[in-house]
């Protein structure tokens, strides 16, 4: 076997022993980003859909007429998920 064939065999042994060690390092970090992405995708799906905010509205009507917070309280939360509820209805 030539010098030359030696080495290219060598390099390419060692080339892809160090993708492996790449991928086998850089798995919990690939793992991570795809959770990321993942509850990114899930908080901006809760936040456009219309029907969570109105199930916000109609839970924090509920909490006001028991009593559980205050009108000032109420009226805030309202208008915060009504304001949610126009831009969701615009886009």
């Amino acid at each position: 076997m030539s010098v030359t064939c030696l080495r290219t065999t060598l390099f390419t042994f060692i080339y892809s022993e160090m993708f492996i060690l790449d991928d086998i390092i850089m798995s919990p970090i690939n793992g991570i980003m795809w959770l990321a992405s993942k509850i990114e995708e899930l908080s901006d799906n809760e936040l456009s859909d219309a029907g969570k905010v109105k199930e916000l509205l109609m839970e924090l009507q509920l909490r006001f007429e028991m009593d559980e917070i205050t009108e000032e309280e109420y009226m805030q939360k309202e208008d915060e998920l009504l304001e949610r509820l126009n831009k969701i209805q615009k886009s």
